[in-house]
């Protein structure tokens, strides 16, 4: 039996990624830039065991649905297909924050599901390999791996499936003094899954071509200003990114803020007219992660408090990518 254990965090998009090149490699349309968190993991381990007829999967409690089963199993054979290891996998995966509700789950889960694999299976890849073979089951998944602010490419449009499409590090955990209020909007799971968002909007929506032509200048101008450590620049950019991103989504009738999305997104405007730094990013689900500068934090958390239905805030800063861990949790970069 081979053995690895692997840690991985969520990322959230500041300039945001929403929508596939055509065909086949799921290669994102459109540039994004992200900030790897600490304070919220995803915990994997995966173990190929010749005695196994068929892979078994566990997420969170229960034995995986098809769907993401499917899709842990398509990067397992990736996978077994570069070892030449035919051997089936046993993967045990939880999360400490909501799953499937658009906290980035899959983008830590599939980076250290990729991280975990590549290791179990004796495969010494780079983290920039390990990377490339996230982003093929989760292109959000790709920036996980790196720690602080990170970057991922569109990709080339034409580019064969085999084409390799890595996210890079740009700038470091302690880059800016920015800390995210994640609100959690509900515990439940979203009724519709990212990748059928953007594959509705992409079809459906009358403002999917301005996206595709808007989100590439947003991301430019925000990594300027992040990499000149302009606070307030990046988080009016990663707010319009945002807010593009749900129009265009919203105008093919995929929705999903709810109520306390709205209220959360009330209470930031507040906050900003009492001069507070503070910020919307909301991904493909209800929740509002606030971009808050590190000063502010308390101000701002006693403002979001009480927005009506809020379940709970989650404090969370810039952290390291994912790692590898022994049973008792300390780890090694990959």
């Amino acid at each position: 039996m081979s053995h690895a254990f692997a840690v991985a965090h969520p990322n959230v998009a500041l300039s945001k990624y929403w929508g596939k090149r055509e065909g086949e490699g799921n290669f994102p349309a459109v540039p994004s830039l992200s900030v790897t968190l600490a304070g919220l993991q995803t915990r994997t381990t995966v173990q190929f065991d010749g005695a196994l007829e068929d892979d078994d999967v566990v997420l969170g409690d229960a034995p995986a649905a098809p769907g993401p089963r499917a899709r842990v199993v398509g990067l397992l054979d990736r996978v077994r297909a570069a070892s030449r290891d035919e051997r089936r996998a046993r993967v045990r995966s939880s999360n400490d924050f909501p799953t499937a509700s658009g906290l980035a789950s899959s983008a830590s889960g599939f980076a250290a599901l990729a991280l975990a694999s590549v290791r179990a299976a004796g495969l010494d890849w780079t983290v920039e390999w390990v990377s490339d073979l996230a982003r093929r089951s989760s292109a959000s998944a790709a920036r996980s791996l790196f720690g602080g602010f990170v970057e991922l490419d569109a990709g080339a449009p034409g580019a064969p499936p085999e084409t390799r499409l890595a996210a890079r590090p740009l700038a470091p955990a302690d880059h800016l003094p920015l800390v995210v209020l994640v609100c959690v909007a509900t515990e439940a799971a979203k009724a519709v899954g990212s990748s059928e968002g953007m594959r509705v909007t992409m079809s459906r929506s009358p403002y999917a071509l301005a996206w595709l032509e808007q989100a590439p200048r947003l991301h430019e101008r925000l990594r300027g200003a992040l990499l000149a450590r302009d606070f307030a620049a990046v988080g009016e950019l990663a707010e319009a990114s945002c807010l593009a991103m749900h129009a265009s989504a919203l105008a093919a009738g995929v929705i999903y803020w709810n109520s306390v999305t709205v209220e959360v997104l009330g209470a930031i405007r507040a906050l900003r007219a009492r001069g507070l730094a503070a910020f919307a990013s909301i991904d493909a689900g209800p929740h509002v992660k606030v971009l808050v500068h590190a000063s502010d934090v308390a101000s701002v958390r006693e403002g979001l408090e009480g927005a009506p239905g809020l379940k709970r805030i989650i404090e969370a800063r810039p952290g390291e990518g994912a790692s590898l861990a022994s049973g008792d949790g300390s780890g090694d970069r990959p």
